[in-house]
């Protein structure tokens, strides 16, 4: 059995009496690489920032090289061997490669001038040992993605780490880019580098690891060499969880197409087609970087399409900004409530009818506060939001009632198609039944609602007809009667499910 490096023991983390590691075991082996899996929301990243000292554990402990170890920053885990590369990644592209890869510890003289020739000497040592030819004089920005993730690791060498974390390290990588990247990994692990490996793709799995470790809803599922393993039972270990009476669903017969998108392609998302009925929820499912969110900011003008055509009850409709997209009678409730959905400094009045402004206004401009108030009462009333009254500023309301009034500013547009991205993010168990029903309602009066979630129980609870992404494109539309959380899985890691 090789040796272990790390071992975490019983780790437990809090965040205001919400469990979201609940006693993890995980290990890293000298020269292996370990894959860390698992769903949105698994518990990975929480992991990885108490072993790199981002965040401080509830409870358990930590051993390297078999002594207890707690490192208060990254500072601390750095100088004891552990480097992150995260997802996205931390160079500043107005930098030098060498001055990136030294960033706050360049070689100084006694003076504090920046000794620049060793800077660079030292630089071009290490990608060298990457293969990588670029000057390091170059500016990081001018050269490409699959080269800043070869500074990543210039940079984490240097800090002469033995333990290398990579966070969905291909995610923005061409083939030959992540080919490259692969080769650099064997031969780091040759070298007696150890790797933690996270990704959802799974090929990518099988390729390049030695052990995976899957977490699930904060819990240890299983720890297994790649051998024991294949991307049914991976896939059955990430999942594994049955829904029960909490998704509220209602049975309609859905009517004729309201929306029909046509090859839809732009940076985000490529050749996208899918039509969506009147009185319809379509579940959008996907794993962190599928292009749902970039899909839905298409859909609302934010983002412009490259080509493609968008059909609103048969007709095509230009969606060049969000006000196109209300006046043609499409509303998008953004997954980032706080930072694109209310105001919390406003009123639940002012929230409310922030999007219908026009609908309040008079002849010379002016707003009717009475017309404002009638409506925002009634929203108030109508989905049960708990306020003193509709004066009451945002701020003060639950996460729950604070996502019924980002609903309501947007039912107030009277929309012919309502986009929710992670409706029920942040809310507590009572609050997502409340919202779930608030859906329904909207579906049994008609309106065609596209849904997009993480959460796989709440996209089969709640959805008709099931939509998978998978980096930017369509990987399949599954009927309500033939989905199951492991085809739903499988579509969105890429896999044939056919």
């Amino acid at each position: 059995m090789p040796e272990k490096i790390i071992s975490m023991k019983n780790i437990r983390k809090e965040f205001s009496g919400v469990h979201v590691l609940k006693g993890v075991d995980f290990n890293v082996y000298d020269g292996r690489i370990m894959a860390l899996l698992g769903e949105n929301g698994a518990g990975k990243s929480t992991l990885m920032k108490i072993l790199t000292g981002v965040y401080s554990k509830t409870s358990g402990e930590i051993l390297m090289d078999g002594k207890e170890v707690n490192f208060a920053s990254t500072k601390e885990s750095q100088k004891n061997g552990i480097a992150i590369i995260h997802q996205e990644l931390n160079l500043v592209r107005h930098l030098s490669i060498g001055e990136n890869i030294f960033l706050g510890r360049e070689p100084v003289a006694k003076i504090r001038n920046i000794k620049w020739k060793q800077l660079y000497e030292e630089a071009r040592k290490w990608l060298d040992k990457l293969g990588l030819n670029e000057d390091p004089r170059e500016l990081v920005g001018n050269i490409s993605v699959g080269k800043q993730q070869l500074v990543e690791i210039a940079k984490a060498l240097s800090l002469n780490a033995r333990v290398i974390i990579m966070d969905e390290p291909t995610g923005a990588l061409t083939v030959s880019e992540t080919e490259k990247l692969f080769s650099v990994i064997r031969e780091l692990k040759e070298q007696g580098h150890s790797i933690v490996y996270i990704s959802h793709r799974l090929k990518e799995i099988f390729e390049i690891c030695d052990d995976v470790t899957v977490l699930r809803d904060g819990e240890l599922i299983g720890e297994s060499s790649i051998g024991e393993l294949d991307e049914d039972k991976i896939i059955e270990m990430m999942v594994g969880r049955k829904l029960d009476e909490q998704y509220p669903r209602v049975l309609c017969d859905p009517g004729d197409v309201v929306l029909d998108v046509k090859d839809l392609n732009n940076r985000f998302v490529r050749n996208v087609s899918f039509q969506l009925r009147h009185g319809e929820i379509l579940g959008v499912a996907g794993l962190m970087g599928a292009g749902r969110t970039e899909l839905a900011r298409t859909l609302y003008g934010i983002y412009k399409k490259d080509r493609g055509d968008i059909l609103l009850e048969n007709r095509k409709v230009r969606l060049a900004s969000p006000t196109d997209a209300l006046a043609q009678g499409i509303a998008y409730v953004s997954e980032d409530r706080k930072a694109n959905g209310i105001v919390l400094g406003l009123s639940v009045r002012e929230n409310i009818t922030l999007a219908s402004l026009k609908a309040y206004s008079g002849v010379i401009g002016n707003i009717s506060k009475a017309k404002e108030e009638q409506s925002a009462q009634h929203y108030v009333d109508s989905m049960s939001i708990k306020t003193s009254g509709t004066k009451q500023l945002l701020k003060y309301l639950s996460g729950g009632n604070q996502q019924k009034v980002s609903l309501a500013k947007n039912l107030d547009s009277n929309p012919k198609v309502l986009i929710l991205d992670e409706p029920t993010r942040g809310v507590d168990v009572g609050a997502k039944k409340e919202i779930y029903e608030l859906i329904n309602r909207f579906k049994k009066e008609g309106m065609s609602i596209i849904m997009i979630s993480s959460e796989i129980p709440e996209i089969l609870g709640m959805s008709d007809r099931i939509m998978v992404m998978h980096e930017g494109e369509i990987t399949g539309i599954l009927n309500r009667e033939e989905a199951t959380q492991e085809k739903i899985m499988g579509l969105a890691v890429g896999k044939d499910v056919n």
